[in-house]
C-alpha cells in the first residue's frame, strides 16, 4: 500500500483480508496467506546488526504504563532468543542478519503533543525526529513509533493494527513502524489472544511481526517477500499464537521458515 508517496506493509485486524486504505480509499488484499511458496530476495540489504529504538510519543506515556512495560520488555528479550532466531537464515545485499543480545538499543519519551489522528507522514517525521535523537544507525536500525493511548490513526482497530515502511532522509533511509496504541483495538489486535484477560498480548504479537519483517525488509519491497508480495510475519499473521518461551514468554506469531518451508514459533 501507498500513502503519503511511502510503501507502508500493513498488518491487517483480525478477521480483515481486504484493506481500504485509509486515506485515500485504494483497496489491496492482506489476506498475509496468499502463497505457500517461499520467500525470495529482491536485491536489497538485510538488518545484519539489528538495533531497535523505540520512542514513545506523547505526553500521556509513562514508564509505569503497561503498554510501556509490555512492548520495551518483551523487544528486550527477544534478542539471541531462537524465535527471532528465524530471521537469520535470510540475507540481502550487505550481509546475513544475526541475532544479537541487545537488540533493543535504546528508548525516549517524547512528550511533545500528537495529531488528533497521525497520518503516515507525521509517523514518518517523528521517526525521523527519534533517528535525531538516537543518533541515525543506517540499514541496521529500525524506529518504532509508539503513539500514546487515544491518539488513533484513521482505520486503526477496524482495518489495521500496525505498519512498516521506510522514508529517505538527508542522514540516509530511516525504517520505521506505526505502532499505534495497541490496547485501544482491543480483540481486533490481540487483547486476549493468547491469555485471560490478555489486555497487552498484542503488543508483543504485533511489535514481533513487524520487528522481523523490518529485518528481513527493511527497505519495504527490495528485501524477502513471496510471490503475492508478503513478509516474514504477513504469511503467518493471526495463527497458533501462543506465549514463546523462545521470546522471553511474551506471546508471539510464527514466522515463515524457509528450510521447513512453513510457519515456526523457534529456529535453530
Amino acid at each position: 500500500m501507498v500513502d503519503d508517496g511511502l510503501t507502508l506493509h500493513v498488518l491487517p485486524a483480525r478477521g480483515v483480508t481486504v484493506l481500504s486504505d485509509y486515506t485515500r480509499g485504494i483497496t489491496t488484499l492482506s489476506s498475509g496467506r496468499a502463497s505457500s511458496a517461499n520467500l525470495t530476495w529482491h536485491g536489497g540489504p538485510v538488518q545484519t546488526t539489528p538495533k531497535i529504538y523505540v520512542v514513545f510519543w506523547g505526553p500521556k506515556w509513562t514508564t509505569g504504563d503497561g503498554e510501556y512495560k509490555a512492548l520495551t520488555g518483551f523487544l528486550g528479550a527477544i534478542g539471541g532468543g531462537k524465535w527471532i532466531n528465524i530471521d537469520t537464515q535470510y540475507t540481502g545485499s550487505n550481509g546475513a542478519i544475526s541475532n544479537p543480545s541487545n537488540q533493543l538499543a535504546g528508548t525516549w519519551i517524547d512528550s511533545s503533543s500528537v495529531p488528533r489522528r497521525p497520518s503516515s507522514s507525521n509517523v514518518g517525521a517523528e521517526a525521523q525526529k527519534a533517528a535525531l535523537h538516537f543518533g541515525y544507525g543506517g540499514v541496521n536500525a529500525s524506529y518504532i513509533v509508539a503513539i500514546q493511548s487515544g491518539n488513533d490513526p484513521s482505520g486503526f482497530r477496524s482495518s489495521w493494527c500496525a505498519w512498516h515502511s521506510s522514508e529517505s532522509e538527508s542522514e540516509g533511509v530511516v525504517s520505521f513502524t506505526d505502532l499505534p496504541y495497541q490496547s485501544d483495538a482491543g480483540g481486533n489486535c490481540g487483547v486476549g489472544a493468547v491469555n485471560n484477560p490478555g489486555t497487552y498480548d498484542g503488543v508483543s504479537i504485533i511489535a514481533g511481526h513487524e520487528e522481523a519483517e523490518t529485518q528481513t525488509d527493511p527497505q519495504p519491497n527490495s528485501g524477502w517477500l513471496d510471490s503475492s508480495g508478503s513478509e516474514i510475519g504477513d504469511k503467518c499473521a493471526w495463527q497458533n499464537l501462543e506465549d514463546n518461551p523462545n521470546a522471553g514468554n511474551y506471546p508471539t506469531q510464527p514466522l515463515w521458515d524457509n528450510r521447513t518451508g512453513g510457519c515456526a514459533q523457534s529456529g535453530p
